[in-house]
């Protein structure tokens, strides 16, 4: 009676047995568990139990493995488990046989996603949207109607392209067969695949997420597409156009994919503005507007640096599970794209893609007067505002969300940390559907939504009310989701100050939300009134330049406030500087002809809501400075107490941090040191490197190896030993904690060696983690490979020999070094302004931005080196650190200008006799293996400039290639007499 009852239930449920204690675990979870596993071993779990080789059979997971383990262009091989075991070993292969089928085993989770892969979409198409068509729209009636604020289809803007019929998926094939496109997925690995590779895996896949095509580069491995359309007259308008297209950020996409592919929910980059042209196909648009995160949609932005991440389900999941749940009021905005009709995205818009069938677009986003400001606004430091900006009063704790209401709708804009900060703000809308929470949170996000209606704006006063105040553009941590970086963002302004004098207004408003720019403005003329120097003019009141500090070049002077780090990388910065420049006349070496004249030099700091300025030399302690908790416990008051070696211990303590735990002075705010130098009549390289001819350029590699050989050769300053006292107890104490203690003790070895080395140790330490941060263009296989080729101990590096008294000593001094003489700090002027320098040299000075009143000297002239600049990253270490950013900025990786730079730098990097009982064998004696080791413990990220100037090396298979490359030619050179 028993087995018949048993029967008539059905099948026993086998996934208890079959998962054992993986039981407890929802199927959504393991599966995710198994994609952190290699092929093999997912190989191996199939074999495990019935239910486990159902969950590693499912293509979504081979898709994962696939992804993560390609190396090289895709090829799709007909399924997901094929095309990553065709990528191993033959040995790894399975034998055709037929799958396996199990009863007693259900999955809602494996359903839903085997219903998303299959699904077709013919009836999610419909005639009539939300989102207005217009007919050849007038850029009046498109900038007082839509710009701004609200999307629009239009038709007939791109009748007239080549694309409009020649961008066909057999037509493309035909003409880029055998092109390699970047592909857009989940996985952060960069994929490529032939067109036709594609087009092949479109016919057979039945993926619920496809690839796509998303290529921002497709203009320069396909440059005839550009050649098919432009830019419809409405969207001409493009503040990034200043910048050189190498130098600009993605702005242009080539998109083409299929049926159920897509953009999931998102917010542009930067908060601009988009138009999207569909040339093949029909896609399905959702859209809602600024401030009102979708369902199912969560933002996390990190309180740190800003860095926005959305979760979001794939466009074709929210639309099947989602989607329905809405009330009309709740619903998007929304549209069918037809061919040859744009669709225009505002800024600050969500919206959500998803492709109805194979479809091919072009896309293209833009900075204008509309949302410049915005744009500004969300490169600026700090998170509440980028948080405000994506998900509106959302961006709210649930607890501050109603005193915030209050306070915005009372007028009060002052808003603390302690209302608003928590470790990371996250905005978090309701996940599943099955939660059984779900109606509940429904109900609570649509009374927030209401709120949302009520108070929020998208406007920019409004939002600017949400900035951090106290957040600075040039000490705060850059959000690395920005779509350009810090120096990139100060060039950017500066350009457009100059390029286009129309729009100074505008543009003045965006750099105060990005730079403080007012705030520094009024630091400048408190400066410039206490030394009695003209008042800034309308001209002079941007900071120029990519340096990590305002600078300001007036009539006749340069300004510079220390800011970056925060106050006390900009004492020891300013400190050694003045110190360097004393020593320079001290010793009256030939280099100070070739330095800017320093004028003056203080520190301006702010007390009780006014300014005071008062002088400094860098000799002792200013008494605003002396309140602080910054000066060196030992230090001798008459002499530099900022100067090199103090500064040496700082570097020494900084070494390894992250950029949050060694910016600890950042918010010592109020105080800056500041240096005032003689401006000259010139340009920087930077400004001329395009125009210069090959013989201008040898003497500047010429001049540059007399200069360095000038710096290399200066005395260092007394070192005062009990400053190395406190260092090494401050090692002692460190070694007792078990923090360094992998870092061998060479105590014998000169101190000034010592700290140099120490600092290497604590860099090595984090060193994998660091590159793997700093991600592309670094490729993954070296990083797993970078602790076995650095040395365990740096002192091997360095040509130790057995001194007198059994003291260790490294052949070569410790030197001054620059540390960053890149294309901006060297200075170049035409040949005539040259010759009345050299007569006449203390009117040295510094840069001159390219419309300042010297254009005449750019044609019909020769150019000629002139001075090196900026010394306030001066330190003391091994001189061929120099050669760095010399030969990956200046030159640019040319081994000519090297070999040339070489023949007048004439000082040998170590003994002419390499010791050959060094252990660790023949790279150690290697000069291309110590320079290599360098650039890998950089604080800057060195190596992204080498495998950006030598791309063929990011599929090198070892470090030792990567070096014999880039400094091989190192090797051959062994000073000249």
């Amino acid at each position: 009676m028993d087995e018949p009852h048993a029967q008539s239930l059905g099948p026993r449920d086998r996934r208890t047995d079959a998962l054992g204690d993986l039981s407890v675990l929802p199927d959504e979870t393991v599966c995710v568990i198994l994609e952190y596993l290699t092929p093999r071993d997912v190989a191996r779990f199939a074999c495990v139990s019935s239910v486990m080789y159902i969950l590693c059979n499912e293509e979504p997971l081979w898709m994962s493995l696939c992804l993560k383990s390609l190396n090289g262009p895709l090829q799709y091989k007909g399924s997901w488990k094929k095309t990553a075991l065709e990528h191993l070993p033959s040995e790894y292969e399975e034998p055709c046989r037929k799958p396996l089928y199990f009863d007693g085993f259900n999955s809602l989770f494996l359903y839903r996603r085997l219903y998303r892969s299959n699904t077709t979409l013919n009836g999610f198409s419909f005639d009539k949207g939300t989102v207005e068509r217009k007919e050849d729209l007038s850029l009046e009636e498109f900038y007082h109607q839509y710009e701004g604020k609200k999307p629009v289809l239009v038709t007939g803007l791109v009748d007239t392209w080549p694309a409009r019929h020649a961008w066909t998926t057999d037509q493309l094939l035909l003409n880029y067969g055998d092109t390699a496109f970047r592909i857009s997925q989940k996985s952060a690995q960069k994929i490529l695949m032939k067109f036709k590779d594609y087009v092949s895996y479109m016919k057979l896949q039945h993926d619920e997420d496809p690839l796509y095509i998303f290529d921002d580069k497709f203009g320069e491995v396909a440059p005839g597409l550009l050649k098919d359309y432009s830019v419809p007259h409405l969207f001409r308008e493009d503040f990034f156009d200043v910048l050189d297209r190498d130098e600009r950020p993605p702005f242009r996409w080539l998109i083409i994919g299929p049926e159920r592919s897509g953009a999931s929910w998102h917010i542009d980059p930067a908060l601009t503005s988009a138009w999207n042209t569909l040339l093949c196909g029909r896609k399905r648009w959702a859209l809602y507007p600024p401030g009102r995160v979708p369902l199912g949609v969560t933002v996390h932005v990190n309180d740190e640096d800003g860095d926005v991440n959305v979760e979001t389900p794939s466009s074709l999941q929210w639309w099947l599970d989602f989607y329905p749940l809405l009330a009309d009021e709740d619903k998007p905005i929304e549209c069918t794209q037809l061919p040859g009709e744009t669709i225009f995205v505002p800024s600050g818009w969500w919206h959500c893609v998803l492709n109805l069938e194979t479809t091919i677009a072009v896309t293209q986003n833009f900075v204008n007067s509309k949302n410049f400001e915005f744009v500004c606004l969300d490169m600026a430091p700090g998170y509440q505002h980028k948080g405000v900006c994506r998900a509106g009063l959302l961006a709210f704790g649930e607890g501050s969300f109603e005193d915030a209401d209050k306070n915005i709708f009372s007028g009060e804009d002052d808003y603390s940390c302690s209302e608003l900060t928590r470790k990371e703000k996250r905005v978090r809308i309701q996940k599943a559907r099955d939660d059984p929470n779900f109606e509940g949170t429904i109900t609570s996000a649509s009374k927030r939504y209401n709120m949302w209606k009520q108070g929020f704006s998208y406007d920019i006063n409004f939002l600017a009310m949400f900035l951090d105040k106290e957040r600075d553009h040039y000490n705060s941590p850059w959000s690395l989701g920005n779509c350009m970086g810090q120096r990139e963002m100060r060039e950017w302004l500066s350009r457009l100050w100059v390029g286009k004098p129309g729009m100074r207004e505008l543009i003045w408003k965006g750099a105060c939300l990005a730079l403080n720019a007012d705030k520094w403005l009024e630091r400048l003329t408190e400066i410039c009134a206490f030394h009695d120097l003209p008042s800034p003019t309308d001209d002079d009141r941007l900071p120029v330049g990519t340096g990590s500090n305002p600078v300001y070049l007036m009539e006749n002077h340069v300004i510079k406030i220390f800011v970056e780090g925060g106050l006390e990388d900009s004492l020891y910065g300013i400190g050694t500087e003045l110190e360097f420049y004393n020593l320079l006349h001290k010793v009256n070496s030939p280099l100070k002809n070739h330095i800017p004249e320093v004028l003056a030099s203080g520190i301006l700091y702010l007390e009780n809501g006014s300014y005071t300025v008062v002088p400094w030399d860098g000799k002792g302690i200013p008494d605003v400075i002396a309140t602080s908790n910054l000066v060196p416990e030992r230090c001798k008051v008459d002499g530099y107490p900022f100067g090199v070696w103090n500064k040496k211990q700082i570097e020494y303590r900084k070494a390894g941090m992250s950029i949050h735990e060694s910016s600890s002075s950042a918010r010592c705010a109020g105080i800056w040191p500041y240096i005032v130098t003689k401006r000259c009549k010139g340009k920087i390289f930077a400004q001329l490197r395009d125009g210069l001819s090959w013989e201008e350029t040898l003497s500047l590699a010429s001049f540059l190896g007399e200069k360095l050989h000038n710096l290399h050769l200066l005395p260092l300053p007394p070192l005062d030993y009990s400053i190395f006292s406190d260092f090494e107890q401050h090692l002692e104490l460190t070694h007792s904690n078990c923090h360094m203690e992998a870092v061998p003790n060479n105590s014998n070895i000169q101190v000034e060696w010592e700290i140099f080395i120490k600092t290497l140790m604590k860099k090595r330490k984090g060193v994998t983690s660091r590159l793997s941060k700093w991600g592309d263009p670094i490729p993954n296989t070296l990083i797993e490979k970078v602790d076995e080729y650095i040395p365990d101990d740096f002192a091997n590096l360095l040509n130790i020999f057995e001194g007198e008294n059994n003291l260790k000593k490294v052949w070569k001094p410790c030197s001054w070094i620059h540390t960053d003489i890149m294309d901006d700090n060297i200075h170049m002027e035409s040949s005539s302004v040259t010759l009345c320098l050299s007569e006449n040299a203390e009117y040295a000075g510094l840069v001159d931005d390219a419309s300042n009143g010297h254009d005449d000297v750019l044609k019909g002239k020769s150019w000629c080196p002139s001075y090196i600049l900026d010394f306030s990253d001066l330190s003391i270490g091994d001189p061929i650190l120099d050669l760095i950013p010399i030969y990956l900025d200046i030159f640019r990786g040319d081994p000519n200008l090297l070999t040339h730079f070489l023949k007048s730098y004439k000082l040998p990097f170590r003994r002419m006799s390499v010791c050959e009982s060094v252990e660790g064998g023949d790279k150690f004696g290697r000069l291309s293996y110590l320079t290599m080791c360098y650039c890998i413990l950089h604080d800057e990220n060195i190596l992204g400039a080498i495998f950006g100037i030598w791309k063929e090396l990011r599929t090198a298979k070892s470090w030792e290639e990567v070096e014999l490359t880039v400094w091989g030619e190192l090797n051959n050179y062994r000073g000249f007499p």
